[in-house]
């Protein structure tokens, strides 16, 4: 039986940075895996899904290139080489991965794992088994698309987001039930590309983790675009025809059916639990999550757990630094928690919305006195050079002493202004400092100087 310091049970975000961090601080480290190096989000989730984004992006470009005074008077859609650039790109990613684990000397074992001991994982593959022991064991076995009663996934007439990223032709008419990032990112995709999208939000608004006012803009500017929005609707079954699907809306204006070519259901993150030995050692799980402390160890001191099986949030990028947590709490380490009060959300559709903090709203209940900044993109120069004038960037102050309680961005670039303000709140940076910062000129980023400016009455471009 092989022997190693530290195993890692998955390949994610969350797995391969843990083996990665793990090997760096000396760990005699193996990495299992029953799929492709770098899990969901490199293979079929973050990824490739930013790829086909892009090409949407890119066509709104070019279906409106007259006014940038290009005349493009015939082109041509080749959907299957979207699809193909998305794959490409994961591909490449997956091989990279392959590479860091070869130049950290971390042995990669391809398999479906299981615990036997607190100590021992059962690795099958195929008809092989195989047996390996480790002094500490990560789990990153990730999630899956949520399943509810009545929206049951076949793979061709409702799917997850697996199967909308490699259709072989565009739909007609597609109906997205869920607003969160997914949800809003392939109605944004798809509508670029003529599909007909009905979008069913079964809470009061669309994106219903952000702030209200981001979420008012962007139902504006999708109706706009043309997408058909459904809040306050709650889907009691979808059926699935011959050449069609029906999904049927409970709602207090009356109740409803829609169809479509497709339904895609994009509605939460269920962590992959199952069938890795928890019940059999004694692992506490929650609510369907693992429970971790702030080390993200289990209830075994020897095991962690990182990424989408401890719950939500489920983001890679919270993944990866569980990881490193992990990691180096594994190895005797002094090791700092993640600060969960201080995580970005981002969603890549156009435009693009990203947040971090307190909404207004959970600052209010909270007790905070506030001021709000704000700062609309179609006064920015910039802004307007680039003809991408949507949104606004609003800023969240404690009254108080001024410091940075949220940051909600909602524009063409809002995923990557949203790291200055995650620093800001980090370093508990005031309305005064971010005001004060001088900021290149012209630049998106000039929007949250101005913003912060707005919050103390000295707004100067709006």
């Amino acid at each position: 039986m092989a022997k190693f310091d530290l195993a890692v049970l998955g390949a994610g975000p969350g797995g391969y940075v843990a083996a990665i961090r793990a090997a760096q601080l000396g760990l005699n480290t193996v990495i299992i895996d029953k799929d492709r190096l770098g899990g969901i989000c490199l293979n079929w989730g973050c990824i490739p899904t930013k790829a086909l984004l892009k090409n949407a992006e890119i066509f709104h470009y070019i279906k409106n290139a007259a006014r940038y005074g290009i005349n493009i008077p015939k082109y041509t859609i080749d959907f299957g080489t979207t699809i193909a650039r998305s794959r490409k790109v994961a591909n490449q990613l997956s091989k990279g991965i392959a590479f860091l684990m070869k130049k950290n000397k971390i042995t990669h074992i391809k398999g479906e794992g299981r615990l036997i001991s607190q100590t021992t994982l059962e690795i099958s593959n195929g008809g092989s088994i195989e047996m390996i022991e480790a002094d500490r064991i990560i789990l990153a076995t990730g999630g899956r698309p949520s399943a509810f009663p009545g929206m049951e996934l076949d793979g061709e007439k409702i799917i997850s987001f697996k199967e909308a990223m490699i259709l072989n032709k565009i739909p007609k008419k597609m109906v997205i039930i869920g607003s969160g990032a997914l949800g809003v990112e392939f109605a944004y995709f798809f509508n670029e590309y003529g599909t007909e999208i009905h979008l069913i939000e079964m809470l009061p608004r669309i994106v219903p983790a952000e702030d209200e006012d981001i979420s008012k803009e962007l139902k504006r500017i999708f109706k706009k675009a043309g997408i058909n929005i459904y809040t306050g609707s709650r889907v009691s079954k979808i059926s699935a025809l011959k050449s069609k699907v029906k999904v049927h809306l409970e709602r207090k204006e009356g109740n409803k059916i829609i169809e479509g070519n497709i339904a895609l259901v994009a509605v939460g993150v269920t962590g992959n639990i199952e069938n890795i030995g928890l019940e059999d050692i004694g692992v506490s799980v929650d609510k369907g999550a693992i429970t971790i402390n702030e080390f993200n160890q289990t209830s075994i001191p020897n095991i962690y757990a990182i990424g989408d099986v401890t719950g939500p949030p489920w983001l890679a990028h919270v993944a990866s630094a569980q990881g490193n947590i992990a990691a180096e709490h594994a190895a005797g380490k002094d090791t700092i928690p993640v600060d969960y009060s201080n995580i970005p959300g981002c969603t890549y559709c156009q435009p693009q919305v990203a947040s971090i903090g307190l909404t207004e709203r959970m600052a209010k209940e909270k007790g905070h006195e506030i001021k709000i900044g704000k700062f609309n993109f179609n006064a920015s120069g910039k802004a307007m050079a680039t003809g991408n004038t949507n949104g606004f960037v609003k800023l969240v102050f404690d009254n108080k002493y001024g410091e940075l309680l949220g940051a909600h961005i909602i524009g063409s670039e809002a995923t990557e202004m949203i790291a200055e303000l995650g620093m800001a709140k980090a370093l508990e940076s005031t309305w005064y400092e971010l005001a004060t910062t001088v900021h290149a000129h012209p630049t998106l980023s000039e929007a949250i100087m101005e913003a912060a400016l707005d919050a103390m009455g000295q707004g100067v471009h709006q």
